[in-house]
């Protein structure tokens, strides 16, 4: 069953978050992105049914990006500390309250970007979504259905590899450890799969010619992606999320 999020219309989707992400760069306060970003994840988990433990999952190396840029920013920020901004001293370093809110500011808004991009990503289907920049934003045909043939091929990659090891093996072809090992392993590789792929991309081109593909405009589609008015309400919503956000944020400035 699908459910709220993966039904909204891709394209809309994907200015929503575009327009979230522009917004908050020019956001410096640490209030807003920290709101918002409650908001994201609450949204994601019970709108989306995402996994608590898979969003954590994804979350963590984003989470130590952000403290990284806490961090730097605290300690080396441009802000001079004095008796009257000073949070702590540590030894050498101190650190005062001015830094530390644009590293927190810059930490959660890292988060927030984090966030916004896996909502997409888990709750996007790529291949509706190719279908939605060809109907809506008016993608040339030829790139889109070229992309998604390119996407449909990388699972085969992973088994054509699988079957040249195979072979290797069965031929005595050992590889040697170490970096020239991997090299070496890299370049006998590379060459069946290229070839490979070659041959799989000519047998796609002449099907899709001999299928009366062209690449014109002018065409049915077996899946049409229209706009209906819950996109609408969630491209609306998520922009009146923000705003609040950064209302209730003024208070606290």
């Amino acid at each position: 069953m699908n459910h709220r999020l993966q039904t909204v219309n891709p394209t809309v989707k994907a200015v929503a978050v575009l327009c979230c992400v522009v917004m908050l760069s020019f956001i410096y306060n640490p209030y807003t992105p920290a709101l918002f970003y409650i908001i994201i994840v609450a949204g994601v988990i019970t709108a989306g049914r995402i996994p608590l433990k898979k969003w954590l999952l994804f979350t963590i190396p984003f989470f130590i990006l952000a403290f990284g840029c806490l961090w730097t920013a605290a300690v080396f920020g441009n802000v001079p500390t004095t008796a009257g901004n000073l949070l702590f001293r540590l030894g050498p370093i101190s650190v005062n309250s001015d830094n530390a809110a644009l590293g927190v500011s810059i930490g959660f808004r890292i988060l927030c970007f984090s966030a916004l991009s896996m909502m997409f990503i888990f709750t996007t289907d790529p291949i509706l979504f190719m279908l939605s920049l060809i109907q809506q934003c008016k993608l040339p045909p030829k790139l889109a259905y070229g992309i998604i043939a390119g996407f449909r091929f990388l699972p085969l990659l992973k088994d054509e590899i699988r079957i040249i090891r195979q072979a290797h093996r069965i031929r005595g072809a050992v590889t040697a450890s170490g970096l020239k090992g991997k090299l070496s392993a890299f370049t006998r590789y590379t060459i069946p799969l290229l070839a490979g792929a070659i041959r799989k991309a000519e047998r796609t081109a002449i099907a899709m010619e001999s299928k009366g593909f062209t690449g014109s405009r002018n065409r049915t589609y077996y899946r049409s992606v229209t706009v209906r008015g819950g996109d609408w309400f969630f491209f609306l919503l998520v922009l009146l999320l923000f705003s609040a956000s950064y209302a209730v944020s003024l208070f606290f400035l």
